[in-house]
Order: structure tokens, then C-alpha cells, then sequence
């Protein structure tokens, strides 16, 4: 048996490549227990911060079901559910966010730009303020809502060769006709409930009880992995559909299982806090940051889009002599990005 050597070049070029990887894998791991130990010091701060604040051992006494004066309602009935639905909700808008636009090859293309949470949030308010269903009722029909939402927009837009990019655009505008409905709604309703969806429709964690909890952890706890198995199937839907078939990805099952987790994820998420703006749109992005190129972000993106919200949440709480709900923090901080994203691809679509 004759072995053939290496050319003399292939040697160091082997050694850059390993060098990299490694570089790369131990870059991810750094941000991954930076963005961790980030999400576990908001929730805590989220735990202790009040108009009392409680010190770590009352909180770990609560937890653990110990009777705490003061902090067992304080902590175990009022911060411990707003802090949990916060984790939950960015854990589900990051991911459904990084999902749609490494898929669709664009940062534009999140369930709240592209018009899937309008549908969730139009059907949401038609239950909550003309209906009067039960939360559970609420969720179960926001959720049809965004998935019908999504498949409209599919249909509009499939075929060609740019169908990412009429997505978006169709997307947008069915948001905006959404975003109509939810008008007349509103204006149709008595001055009580219009109160109640005002607060809903800005997104916000208060009110949030142990009863919201579950259906959202159950929707992360099995969604989640799923998007998590299937992150590297995604990463060769971003290079393509003929690129991906070569690697051997079943293309339309990937989609279509990609499309439903992540669709699901936005509209429990929603039903739940109400369209938390721009979670779904930044989380991505600055995980890709975070981690570097050429590494999944569905894993960090979800880390990020905790940290979003918790320290939205934070800032709108205690940061201003008024107390704001954190879609308003989100929204502050996330338009910019859009407007500087939607210049940036003007100016290359005219210099194309």
C-alpha cells in the first residue's frame, strides 16, 4: 500500500484551519457562559429588586418554599412569575427570531417585522376585549392566528427566485393591515378593556402569574431542542436550497419544521406578555456579534433574548421616575436598528 505525502503547503494550511476552529469553538464557549451568567444575575436582580429589596438568602428561602415574611408573596407570588415569563418569552423570541432570518438569509425577517406576531396579537385582542375568553382560550387562538398569519404570507410570496425578500414585504404590509384591525378594535371597545389592551398591546410582564408559566414552558421546553437539533440543517439552508440538498437536508421538511417551531414560539411567546418589540429582531443579530462568525447563534440568540428582556424590564422599572412596560424599552432600543437595517438595504438594492 502506497501512502501519498502532503503536498508541503497542505501541513501549515491544516494547522490555520484547526487553529481556527478551535479559536472559534472556545470564543463560543466564552460567550455562552458570558450570556448565561448574565441571565442568571438578571433574574436574581429581578427576584431581589422592589419597592423592598430582599437580600439572596430571604429569596433562596422563598424558593426553596420557606415562609419569608413579606418575601413570600413579595418574591414567591409577584416577582418569581414576572421573572420566570421574562426568561421564557426571550428564550422564545430569540430563537424564533435567529431562526426566520438565518433561514430567509435577511435580519429583516423576524415574526414582529414580517407581520406573524400582528396576527398573533389581532387575534389576541379579539379575545381578550371583545370575546372575554380565558387566557388559556387566548393563547390557543393567537396561536392559530400567527400560524395562519405565516402560511398567508408563504403563499403570497413562494415562487421565483426572490421569495425572501417578497416575504418581507408582504409580511410587512399584512402587519400593518393587522396592526389595523387591532385599531378598530380597540376604538369599538369599552374604556375598560381598551386600558387592558393598551397595557397587552405595548408588551408587558405585569400581571404575569404562575397559570402563564406553563403553556410557555412547555412550548420552549419541546420547540427549543427541536430548533436545536435541527440548527445544522439550517446552517445549510442559508447557503441555499441547491446547497443544501447536496449536503444531504430533506429541504422542505426542514423548512416546514423550522417555520412551525419558530412560528409557535413567537405566538406563545406573544399570547403570553403581548408583542415584546424588537426582542425577536435584535437577539439574533447581536448573538452573531457575540459569538463570531461560522457557529450556530440559535443557542446564544436565545441566552440574548432573555438578557433582553430582563434588562428591559429592569431599566423600565427603575430606571425612570415613571414605570414603563418593557415593550417600551425594546421598542426604544430596537428602532434605530430597523431604521439603520432598512437604509443599509436601500442603498445596496439601488447600488445593485
Amino acid at each position: 500500500m502506497t501512502v501519498t505525502a502532503l503536498p508541503p503547503l497542505a501541513e501549515p494550511q491544516l494547522a490555520r484551519v484547526r487553529t481556527g476552529r478551535q479559536r472559534r469553538s472556545r470564543r463560543r464557549t466564552i460567550a455562552l457562559a458570558v450570556l448565561a451568567s448574565l441571565t442568571v444575575v438578571l433574574f436574581a436582580a429581578m427576584l431581589m429588586l422592589g419597592n423592598t429589596i430582599y437580600p439572596v438568602s430571604d429569596v433562596l428561602a422563598v424558593l426553596a418554599g420557606q415562609q419569608v415574611p413579606g418575601a413570600s408573596f413579595s418574591v414567591g407570588s409577584l416577582r418569581l412569575p414576572r421573572a420566570i415569563v421574562a426568561v421564557l418569552a426571550g428564550i422564545a423570541f430569540g430563537v424564533a427570531g435567529s431562526t426566520f432570518q438565518t433561514m430567509l438569509r435577511n435580519p429583516l425577517a423576524s415574526p414582529d417585522v414580517i407581520g406573524i406576531t400582528s396576527g398573533a396579537s389581532a387575534a389576541a385582542i379579539l379575545s381578550l376585549i371583545i370575546l372575554h375568553w380565558s387566557s388559556t382560550a387566548t393563547m390557543a387562538l393567537a396561536l392559530a392566528a400567527g400560524i395562519v398569519t405565516a402560511v398567508v404570507i408563504y403563499l403570497a410570496a413562494r415562487g421565483g427566485e426572490s421569495t425572501g425578500g417578497r416575504l418581507i414585504l408582504i409580511g410587512i404590509g399584512v402587519g400593518a393591515m393587522l396592526d389595523a384591525v387591532v385599531a378598530f378594535l380597540i376604538v369599538r371597545a369599552n374604556v375598560y378593556d381598551v386600558t387592558v389592551a393598551a397595557r397587552w398591546m405595548t408588551g408587558s410582564l405585569n400581571g404575569s402569574r404562575m397559570e402563564d408559566v406553563l403553556p410557555l414552558l412547555l412550548a420552549v421546553v419541546v420547540l427549543v431542542p427541536l430548533v436545536l437539533v435541527l440548527a445544522r440543517d439550517l446552517g445549510a439552508l442559508e447557503l441555499g436550497d441547491a446547497w443544501a440538498t447536496a449536503l444531504g437536508v430533506r429541504v422542505d421538511r426542514t423548512r416546514i419544521l423550522l417555520v412551525v417551531a419558530a412560528v409557535a414560539l413567537a405566538c406563545f411567546a406573544t399570547a403570553t406578555t403581548g408583542p415584546i418589540a424588537f426582542v425577536a429582531f435584535l437577539a439574533g443579530p447581536i448573538a452573531a456579534r457575540i459569538v463570531g462568525p461560522g457557529t450556530s447563534v440559535i443557542l446564544p440568540a436565545a441566552l440574548t433574548g432573555a438578557t433582553l428582556v430582563m434588562g428591559a424590564d429592569l431599566i423600565g422599572q427603575f430606571a425612570f421616575g415613571t414605570k414603563f412596560p418593557v415593550g417600551v424599552i425594546t421598542g426604544i432600543l430596537g428602532a434605530p436598528y430597523l431604521v439603520y437595517l432598512l437604509i443599509r438595504t436601500s442603498r445596496r438594492g439601488g447600488s445593485s
